[in-house]
């Protein structure tokens, strides 16, 4: 008899071991500071290094609360990950600007990612995770 899968339960097990792997690589040892959502945040920082990119655009963007950001950017800013500077239009306003330390991390990520990226793509063709990504965005838009 075949056992039945359910859909979020294999999501949830991909997760977890796409998790796990992460975590073991060499580079995640080396920048345990950085976690998930700090990375994204150097990440989105880093890909928006032309603009100035304040407080309230990482709430908008990661859909978290201001409090959660709040203490997240204090926390990377002792952490030497970023600094707050002022903006000469608006005397409230702080900028939030990656240091040398979090840019230096942000390219050692981005190699990792790509090689992650690489492996997990691995056997499956393009029209496989076209369809894929078609069907995970529908699950996720039906989880909503």
């Amino acid at each position: 008899m075949d056992v039945p899968k359910f859909v979020g339960m294999e999501i949830s097990k991909t997760n977890n071991v796409l998790k796990r792997k992460c975590r073991d690589t060499e580079l995640s040892r080396e920048i345990e500071e950085v976690t998930g959502k700090s990375g994204w945040i150097i990440g989105y920082l880093a890909e928006n290094d032309d603009k100035d990119i304040f407080q309230r655009d990482i709430e908008e963007r990661f859909s978290v609360r201001r409090s959660t950001v709040s203490s997240m950017l204090k926390l990377m800013e002792k952490k030497g990950l970023i600094t707050r500077e002022s903006v000469n239009f608006d005397a409230r306003l702080k900028k939030l600007v990656l240091t040398p330390k979090a840019r230096e991390m942000h390219c050692r990520m981005l190699e990792q990612l790509t090689m992650t990226e690489k492996k997990l793509k691995r056997d499956i063709s393009d029209e496989e995770l076209k369809v894929f990504f078609e069907v995970l965005e529908k699950i996720r838009k039906n989880a909503e």
